[in-house]
């Protein structure tokens, strides 16, 4: 089964502080973007897409010498809209995707490798990676079935006490089949409180059709952090210092 990506780069980090589009922010020298484009290459992605959008004349000169093709989203209407913008790339596609976010450079080849192993071997439509929080608050929680697949994603602020029990959240990381996502992607509603198209209602979708979706979670919680501010910039920096040793 081929395997390409999609990497979400499109967003501002206003939380930077900075004029400078958040996944061009250099870590250990070189933009993050590097590193998510250099880990999709590493996984055995034919195609790398990358949607870009806020400060993208800039992203494509920093990143256009890596064999990459690029899609501007011209207006920010979430992931699920952001996602469906490749759409022209993948007509005569028939292998998985994979979704990355641009400013979350410390995913390792191992644990993608894993993502990658359980949707292949679970012919599922959509595989999520997740990770194990002691203090989940304020983010999505992963519900699943009595078989462990994926019943539903609870965001925070929707969910019942018992689920804010669980500690297994929904990290922004998935694997898809590349027809039913683009199948799926024109459904999706704009019918929440932030008038976007979020990519994890096509799970939603795919649960109540009773497709199969599986999710493992990430052997380091670490690594699934997305950087949106200058000190976890400097976190990001000193984990991989450590990997280095």
């Amino acid at each position: 089964m081929e395997l390409a990506t999609i990497i979400l780069a499109a967003g501002k980090g206003k939380r930077m502080n900075s004029d400078l589009p958040k996944v061009l922010h250099p870590l250990l020298g070189k933009p993050m973007i590097y590193y998510v484009i250099e880990t999709a290459r590493a996984i055995g992605s034919g195609k790398i897409v990358l949607v870009v959008g806020h400060g993208k004349e800039r992203v494509m000169e920093a990143t256009h010498n890596h064999d990459i093709e690029f899609v501007v989203q011209e207006q920010q209407l979430g992931t699920g809209h952001a996602v469906q913008q490749a759409a022209p790339f993948f007509k005569d596609y028939d292998g998985n995707i994979l979704v990355l976010s641009g400013d979350v450079p410390l995913l390792t080849t191992v644990t993608l490798n894993s993502l990658i192993k359980v949707q292949k071997e679970e012919e599922a439509l959509a595989s999520l990676l997740t990770a194990i929080m002691e203090d989940p608050g304020g983010y999505g929680r992963i519900v699943r079935d009595a078989s462990g697949y994926v019943n539903r994603i609870v965001e925070h602020k929707d969910a019942d006490p018992g689920t804010l029990e669980i500690k297994e959240i929904n990290v922004g990381i998935y694997i898809f089949n590349s027809r039913a996502l683009f199948a799926a992607l024109p459904l999706l509603k704009k019918d929440n409180s932030q008038g976007e198209f979020y990519l994890p209602d096509v799970i939603k979708m795919y649960v109540d059709r009773g497709k199969k979706v599986a999710a493992i979670p990430s052997p380091d919680v670490e690594e699934t952090h997305g950087i949106n501010d200058l000190q976890q910039l400097k976190a990001a920096e000193k984990i991989l210092r450590s990997r280095a040793r």
